[in-house]
């Protein structure tokens, strides 16, 4: 019996997959003018090579994707008067990345977002996990998903090359339970979409909840500016108030009349500073927002992102219930990033599609456990354009 199930969910794996990804034979007419090249970006501190992809389609939109971390290292895109230039923060090479970074870029697992005190119950019994947030757990903990080297393959998808990027959790890493395969594919075509598709399983009822974590900004590396006179719309009725340690209350609450009313297009700045509560406590918005939806998982549009001079625009479509909208409240200067650029306060804003945070203690939130015999699929694209 065991190994008939076993059958059966290699076999949902695999249509899954095909459903994505469809064979080079059927879909090679198609792709010509996207490219995928490989090139070699370095070594982990303990000798493990990591390799940088990078993709280029027929408008000459380039994105790079390291095995480290499954982090998108840049992002190339034109602005109105068609001047391409990269609107990711990140660095120039590995080195950055491995001395310590506010997870540019990357790949988030087990668990995006916080879990209060590093501790939630499950089949009777109360896990532990590494607290890396004042008194809580963060982003999957002390090596989490954005630290680990993926394996990685060349893939097509939907008629346009993918990178997809594997990489197995062991039971017990980080304090989660069970042996979780994950799988992420990376894809980007002719509509300047960059789409990411997260698949998982398990062998023991586990917790999961796999986002990206790219910082944004849209007036582009040469000449960066704050992120504050982006413009903002959320397709989102309700968000999740936050404690003082920016774990969810457990209270849905309405944004309208509130700083975090975003359903019609308003300036990031407006009222990031406002006498607020629960803007105060998160030093700026780090909150999650629960997408309008006309059904549960339905693949639709999420947000968008105007910067007025460089007229470009992003728009995100999901099938997650929510985003985590952070508008880089920690960043400080710290960081010196690409062509020594200083990313100070609020140089950078997040789109961290998700499930909401502390999930798995808060038992009227979307569930975030994942079982033995089902199969995780979520869907996250990015939609570049200008105006």
């Amino acid at each position: 019996m065991k190994m008939w199930k076993k059958t059966v969910l290699f076999s949902i794996t695999i249509i899954l997959a095909l459903a994505v990804c469809v064979q080079a034979s059927e879909s090679s007419g198609k792709q010509e003018k996207i490219t995928l090249n490989k090139a070699p970006f370095g070594k982990t501190a303990d000798g493990k090579s990591v390799d940088l992809y990078t993709f280029e389609n027929a408008n000459g939109v380039k994105m790079s994707v390291m095995t480290y971390g499954g982090i998108i290292t840049s992002l190339l895109v034109p602005d109105k008067g068609g001047q391409f230039e990269d609107i990711v923060l990140g660095f120039d090479s590995l080195e950055g990345y491995l001395k310590g970074h506010p997870y540019f870029g990357a790949l988030i697992g087990r668990y995006g977002n916080r879990i209060a005190k590093g501790k939630f119950p499950l089949g009777g019994k109360e896990y532990s996990l590494f607290v890396n947030n004042d008194v809580n757990a963060l982003h999957g903990g002390k090596v989490g998903f954005d630290k680990r080297v993926w394996n990685a393959k060349k893939v097509d998808c939907d008629g346009v090359p993918g990178l997809e990027l594997t990489y197995t959790s062991p039971d017990g890493e980080e304090g989660y339970p069970g042996t979780l395969k994950c799988k992420v594919i990376y894809s980007l075509n002719n509509k300047n979409e960059l789409k990411l598709d997260y698949f998982a399983e398990t062998n023991k009822p586990t917790p999961l909840n796999l986002t990206n974590h790219t910082y944004f900004n849209l007036t582009g590396n040469k000449d960066m500016e704050s992120i504050l006179d982006h413009e903002l719309m959320l397709n989102a009725k309700f968000f999740t108030p936050v404690d003082e340690t920016l774990i969810p209350t457990g209270e849905i609450t309405f944004v309208k009349g509130a700083p975090f009313d975003f359903t019609e297009p308003m300036k990031i700045g407006a009222r990031i500073n406002a006498d607020d509560d629960q803007i105060k406590k998160g030093g700026g918005y780090d909150h999650n927002f629960v997408l309008n939806k006309t059904e549960a998982g339905a693949l639709e549009l999420g947000g968008r992102v105007v910067e007025p001079k460089s007229g470009r625009v992003l728009e995100f479509f999901t099938t997650q219930p929510g985003v985590q909208f952070y508008t880089g409240n920690f960043l400080d200067g710290a960081n010196i990033g690409k062509g020594g650029q200083v990313y100070k306060h609020r140089f950078g804003f997040c789109m961290e599609t998700q499930h909401f945070p502390d999930s798995p203690n808060h038992a009227h939130f979307p569930s975030t456990i994942l079982k033995p015999g089902e199969s995780y699929h979520e869907t996250t694209i990015y939609k570049f354009s200008t105006k």
